[in-house]
């Protein structure tokens, strides 16, 4: 692997050597990296093509600069294929409010330096409007084998390029136009506390116009300012610790739990709306009253409003806590994961026997026992899910109960090494 702080914006990483009996990407941003491939490929036997390959160790010393990831593939029958992934440089702008948002934080430095890449990071960056984790259609393919979308050498490419993200986000922020150095030494100069003169901070002013003649001739009217900036952090409760007694019924840890819980999910609301595209998404089903206690539970509530979520989720101590696991993994359908057992559909289990055997080399395989739509290892530790996405779930045995290991991916593999807490 070359040295980080090269002057060079581009850094060559060895090939690795093949996979194994393991996934990739066991980090949720190298699944993010992942997710990003799997969900936008028009032939999934193309990703699954290129995750044989990678796992094969086909893949060559892979080079990493702004905007582009190459490496040479090689096929079972030896042909050599030059692989280019692209992903869309971030602007000066964006990076000049991708770098004073981190100066602000200096946690966000800290975890990139050990690295890892918190979620709190991409969503105050997000929260900025710098999406650093590629969507769906971000990452563009060429390959000189001829193929106009993903083929196996780019699928492999991509594979490849989640285990170097998991030993190194800022593989990441290179690729979206920042080496390692140049982005410390940028942060470094922002840190510098500014004088008087150049605090910025007062916003332009417009005089008044008066009501009646704004509303005869409305072109008089100055241009609307910008938006304010998402806040960093959701807002404070008001504190209900006062000398007043509450009125009968009235619990004020509770209510303060709940205030705070609505700001925080009102900031992670606005934060998703301002995102580019979200006028695109789909809306979301209204959560049923046990899902939402278990989004409540998930804030981190005192023991008596815990007890309280639990009893109104009708589950015990532990099963809110497995089902907190779950939520914090994936939301309503980690939920659903953990609580449904049905049989899958005949369309859906003949997909979810291909991929199993697709994951693994024949003398790789492990031992699997079938159950609706559960798939346990022999030796009883570990399962696979499958969700009615198509997407595997990690589970491993706690305490003589199953519980949530990690999020989902679309490879069996990735998710059963999740499930054994592989490195």
């Amino acid at each position: 692997m070359s040295d980080p702080y090269e002057s060079a914006p581009e850094r060559t990483f060895a090939a690795l050597p093949p996979a194994h009996g393991r996934g990739f990407a066991l980090t949720w941003w190298g699944q993010a990296w992942l997710k990003a491939l799997e969900d936008a490929a028009l032939d999934t036997q193309q990703v699954k093509t290129g995750r044989r390959l990678a796992r094969a160790g086909a893949v060559g010393a892979v080079s990493v600069r702004p905007g582009r990831i190459t490496a040479v593939v090689q096929d079972r029958d030896r042909t050599s294929h030059r692989a280019d992934v692209l992903l869309q440089e971030l602007s000066e702008e964006q990076w000049d409010r991708f770098l004073d948002m981190a100066v602000e934080r200096a946690g966000h430095i800290a975890a990139l330096l050990d690295r890892e890449m918190p979620t709190h990071l991409v969503e105050d960056a997000a929260a900025a409007g710098v999406e650093l984790l590629p969507g769906l259609g971000d990452l563009e393919a060429q390959c000189d084998c001829g193929a106009w979308d993903h083929c196996g050498h780019t699928a492999a490419l991509c594979y490849q390029v989640a285990r170097l993200l998991d030993q190194d986000p800022f593989v990441l922020l290179l690729l979206r136009g920042r080496g390692e150095r140049e982005l410390l030494d940028e942060l470094q100069v922002r840190s510098v506390p500014r004088t008087a003169t150049e605090a910025p901070g007062q916003e332009q002013a417009y005089e008044g116009v008066d009501a009646a003649e704004a509303y005869a001739d409305g072109e008089i009217l100055p241009p609307l300012p910008d938006a304010p900036p998402v806040p960093a952090e959701p807002g404070l409760p008001p504190s209900l610790d006062t000398e007043t007694d509450p009125a009968p019924g009235v619990d004020p840890a509770s209510l303060e739990f709940l205030a705070t819980q609505a700001a925080r999910e009102a900031h992670r609301l606005l934060t998703e709306a301002l995102r580019t595209g979200h006028e695109q998404r789909s809306i979301t089903a209204e959560l049923t009253l046990a899902q939402d206690a278990v989004r409540l539970a998930s804030g981190d509530p005192d023991t008596s409003v815990a007890g309280r979520l639990a009893e109104g989720s009708d589950r015990d101590r532990e099963g809110l806590a497995l089902a907190v696991r779950a939520w914090e993994h994936g939301g309503t359908a980690a939920l659903d994961v953990l609580e449904a057992d049905r049989p899958a559909q005949a369309e859906t289990l003949a997909r979810a026997r291909a991929a199993l055997e697709s994951a693994w080399e024949e003398d790789q395989r492990p031992a699997l026992r079938a159950s609706r739509n559960r798939w346990t290892v022999a030796d009883g530790r570990t399962q696979l899910r499958l969700g009615t996405d198509g997407r595997w779930w990690p589970y491993r045995k706690e305490r003589g109960r199953w519980a949530p290991a990690g999020p989902a991916s679309q490879d069996p593999a990735t998710a059963l090494a999740l499930a054994e807490g592989q490195e």
